[in-house]
């Protein structure tokens, strides 16, 4: 699907990071089990597809309702990282594709050009930095700048007011659910990528334009 009209006027694109930049999810998809494992519960695939990009405080309720209210979340997220550091430490992290031309294209084209991702500031500029991506953007922003991740519009908001646009005048590009999510809430015309499953009807519903890898956003402007 697709809608050029919706693309006139556009100032800036705002871009998630895991999954839609970067190609980390799958690597997510591996260890959030091994963590949970260690501290015996069971982290299914059917989780670990809900949990992308998902933010504070909505995680850790998230991870209550699976589990039960004793579940540490911070201790199963340090276990996490330690399992993700030695996996990127063997396999180097690598950019999706069409990453490079279109931040190429966007640059050409004066389309100021940002991050908003769950991960925290410090690891989000050494993913960009190690990728080749780190000097492609004016912001890199996270939501832990502010008091709600993903779903919630927050992250979104936050990055129109730093950028200096309204929401609608910014493109978000993201990858997961609830990252579409906090886009549209915001306001944000919203182009999905899908990286480890494809939108459901629903999710269909809101998303301006499906395409099938970063490079093919070209077309639509």
């Amino acid at each position: 699907m697709g809608n050029i009209k919706k693309l006139a006027g556009i100032k800036a694109f705002v871009f998630d990071l895991d999954g839609t930049l970067i190609d980390t999810e799958k690597i997510y998809r591996k260890v959030w089990p091994k963590a949970a494992a260690d501290l015996g519960y069971v982290f299914t695939d059917e989780m670990y597809l809900k949990l992308r990009s998902m933010g504070r405080p909505f995680v850790l309720d998230q991870f209550r309702e699976w589990f039960d209210e004793d579940f540490d979340y911070q201790e199963a997220r340090r276990i996490r990282k330690g399992y993700f550091d030695e996996y990127i430490a063997k396999h180097p992290i690598e950019r999706k594709k069409g990453a490079i031309d279109l931040l190429t294209y966007l640059r050409e084209h004066g389309i100021v050009t940002a991050i908003a991702t769950a991960t925290d500031p410090a690891r989000a500029h050494e993913y960009l930095k190690s990728t080749g991506l780190e000097g492609y953007f004016d912001k890199v922003l996270s939501a832990t700048m502010v008091d709600e991740g993903k779903p919630s519009p927050k992250v979104y908001l936050y990055a129109a007011s730093e950028l200096g646009f309204k929401p609608d005048e910014c493109v978000a590009v993201e990858d997961a659910p609830n990252g579409v999510l906090s886009a549209s809430r915001a306001g944000f015309t919203v182009i999905m990528v899908p990286d480890q499953s494809e939108p459901d009807d629903e999710l269909m519903e809101i998303i301006d334009i499906k395409a099938n890898s970063l490079d093919e956003i070209i077309n639509y402007l």
